[in-house]
């Protein structure tokens, strides 16, 4: 007998934090009508092509002309990859564990490295998520036996009345938001901006014709390589952007030295280490909370530290790192206390005995600590925006003419003067929920 089981989704109770930068990328992207068409499915979750006219024409006049629209840009959004058939309602997980098809050899060189198991829940979405044939297709074509055999669910999301395939049917078929592709367009961003900061928009704009022309081949967000292009291949696409038009073919070889590809792989391809790029952007990340939390000289002690990735010893820190010798175990038990660092004691026994105190910084360790951190900043400051929202709930339904009012009576000011202050602390505290939203998809999602 099956057993049905419910799960939370976090991610995607995250997610509506950044519905604000999901509509902004389908504006600048595509235009304000898939804009639009995309903040109802954010709204309601999950609709049918039918309900997207019906909610779009809704009161309005001409409702051909706005029928026609919102299929054009459903297309676009579908095109984009923005949007996603809704997977299957009820997903068949085996609570099986999969044995290896064959035991490896005690010591072999080609035993596979440790990976962690999958969670039920990563298990589920899996299970769920429609063949990627009819994931992002209007049109459904009739499935060989074969295919209906493996792919049970999908067939069942097509279109039933057309034996021989066609336009699926609008009022069954329902569509919701692709979240996997917003936060690949996230990551990208970062990428690119962040080796801007670093390089120079040359190299900028290599990475960025390189991730818009692999993103359709990536499996999953968080790939560490991007997929191998040739040199001819890279400079073709450089060379369409409106910033490398002017590129010649070695100042692109040259960049992509710059981006880590001194050496082209066996096959006289290159492939960029996005791993690496992450890596770094977190560990600039978590240096700006050290120095504003600690100061200059706990900084420097903690960059030290972090570049060498490895022990070092407290004198060799205070000397590496010009800092006082004296002040130099404080500000590491500090840093320690706060588990932004690892200690180990050593105890040497020769002619005297002697204890060393080593320091490293366990960076995986590090950053779960600090995105637990993250979540605990965010939640607080959610909690703040609510109250003060709450606390001056009436100014928000103030009809607009007496937010400026014509004379300049001492309630009319005092009125004024409380509206301002809610709207600039709603401000000042939405942004930073954005920055903070921003930092937390570097340690969690990319």
């Amino acid at each position: 007998m099956a057993t049905v089981e419910y799960l939370a989704l976090f991610d995607n109770i995250i997610h509506r934090l950044r519905f604000p930068k999901f509509l902004e990328i389908a504006k600048h992207q595509l235009d304000d009508e898939c804009e639009k068409v995309l903040d109802g499915l954010l709204r309601d979750g999950r609709l049918t092509l039918k309900q997207m006219v019906e909610r779009a024409v809704q009161g309005k006049e001409n409702p051909g002309a706005i029928e026609a629209v919102v299929r054009e840009s459903f297309h676009k959004l579908l095109k984009a990859h923005y949007i996603e058939r809704c997977p299957a309602p009820e997903p068949v997980v085996s609570t099986l564990i999969k044995a290896e098809s064959a035991p490896r050899k005690r010591g072999s060189k080609m035993a596979k490295k440790f990976e962690a198991p999958e969670t039920i829940e990563q298990r589920v979405l899996e299970a769920a998520v429609p063949g990627e044939a009819i994931r992002f297709a209007v049109t459904a074509y009739t499935l060989g036996n074969a295919d209906r055999e493996a792919k049970s669910d999908d067939s069942s999301m097509v279109n039933d009345g057309d034996n021989s395939g066609g336009i699926a049917n609008e009022g069954s078929i329902l569509w919701r938001a692709n979240f996997e592709e917003f936060i690949r367009h996230l990551r990208h961003k970062l990428l690119v901006e962040n080796e801007r900061k670093r390089l120079d928009d040359g190299a900028a704009t290599i990475l960025s014709a390189i991730l818009d022309v692999t993103k359709t081949v990536e499996k999953k967000v968080k790939i560490e390589k991007s997929a191998p292009l040739s040199l001819d291949s890279i400079f073709t696409e450089v060379t369409k952007t409106e910033h490398g038009r002017t590129m010649t073919i070695d100042r692109v070889r040259a960049s992509l030295v710059q981006l880590g590809c001194p050496q082209r792989n066996f096959d006289d391809s290159y492939s960029i280490d996005l791993k690496s790029i992450v890596e770094m952007a977190r560990n600039e990340e978590v240096e700006s909370i050290v120095l504003k939390r600690f100061g200059s000289d706990a900084y420097r002690i903690f960059r030290l530290l972090s570049k060498s990735n490895c022990f070092l010893e407290t004198d060799k820190i205070a000397e590496s790192a010009l800092v006082d010798k004296k002040e130099t175990p404080r500000l590491l038990y500090k840093l320690w206390k706060d588990n932004y660092l690892y200690m180990e004691k050593l105890v040497v026994t020769a002619a005297k005995q002697s204890r060393f105190m080593l320091w490293k910084v366990n960076k995986p360790l590090l950053w779960e600590y600090v995105l637990d951190e993250m979540y605990h900043a965010a939640l607080n400051l959610s909690l703040r925006l609510a109250f003060e929202q709450e606390k001056d709930e009436d100014l928000l339904h103030v009809p607009a003419d007496k937010l400026v009012p014509a004379d300049k009576s001492s309630e009319a000011n005092a009125l004024q003067k409380r509206y301002r202050r809610l709207r600039d602390v709603l401000f000042l505290m939405g942004s930073s929920l954005m920055k903070l939203d921003d930092a937390l998809m570097l340690f969690h999602d990319f």
